[in-house]
């Protein structure tokens, strides 16, 4: 199968029942229907992580778990989503792979429950769409060098899917319960506007002033690496119509 790449990222409210892990499925088939290749990104469902992280703490004396242990632990949240989705596209006739971070090729460095993305070997997920197989990607871990598994801290799940757009030179979807991104955040401010277009810079800005529909971390490097981005809500049309279009600034001025 050949076609654009596109790298889709379905945060934990767009996976939050098995309802919205179908539509989720079906989506991912349209964008196959028009000839494109998806690779899937995959935060925990709902409040799983935290629901992770008070059981930790439970069983724990004093509530501070061991680091390597709790990376493991945190890490099953985005697995179980991946094996979901996995397992719902072929059931609607999509074949699909759920891989773990460090399977698709996610290389992290650093401290458990503190990692960071080092590099991204692109070769496995490659191969999977070479076959025709969707690849779903657990995000927020990924493979240190001695194998360890490390997560890569919250809001790592757009991180992950920035940084696998960035190494197969494709377009990335955010998909999350908001319409767009908006100029103040829609959830505190009832008058806030949804933008149509917006240059990456703007997102890191409004990002870091605290707007929670792309990480900063993820936002930064989709500027660094000139990764397009796409962000609009679980619920949009899966024509594809609407939602908010990053890209720089010479991008637009072409596409108007």
């Amino acid at each position: 199968m050949s076609g654009p790449i596109v790298v889709l990222k379905f945060g934990g409210t767009s996976l939050g029942s098995a309802g919205r892990v179908r539509r989720a499925a079906a989506r991912i088939a349209a964008h196959r229907s028009r000839g494109r290749r998806p690779v899937v990104v995959v935060s925990a469902a709902g409040r799983t992580t935290d629901r992770l992280v008070r059981r930790l703490a439970a069983v724990v004396p004093g509530g501070r778990p061991d680091g390597r242990e709790a990376d493991r632990a945190l890490a099953t949240g985005e697995d179980l989503s991946a094996a979901l989705l996995a397992a719902a596209l072929a059931g609607i006739g999509v074949p699909a792979r759920s891989l773990r971070g460090g399977e698709a090729g996610v290389r992290a460095a650093g401290d458990f429950c503190g990692g960071r993305i080092d590099h991204v070997h692109p070769h496995p997920l490659r191969a999977l769409l070479d076959a025709g197989v969707v690849p779903v990607v657990s995000g927020f871990q990924g493979a240190r060098a001695d194998g360890e598994t490390l997560t890569l801290g919250r809001g790592g799940s757009d991180t992950s899917a920035v940084a696998l757009a960035a190494a197969l030179g494709a377009e990335c979807h955010i998909i999350t319960d908001v319409t767009a991104v908006h100029d103040h955040d829609p959830r505190a401010d009832a008058g806030a506007r949804p933008l149509a277009d917006m240059d990456p810079l703007a997102l890191v800005i409004l990002a870091e002033a605290g707007a929670r529909v792309v990480h900063p971390e993820a936002a930064r490097m989709a500027l660094a690496d000139r990764v397009p981005l796409r962000v609009y809500a679980w619920w949009a049309p899966l024509s594809g119509r609407g939602g908010t279009r990053v890209r720089p600034a010479a991008a637009l001025s072409e596409a108007a």
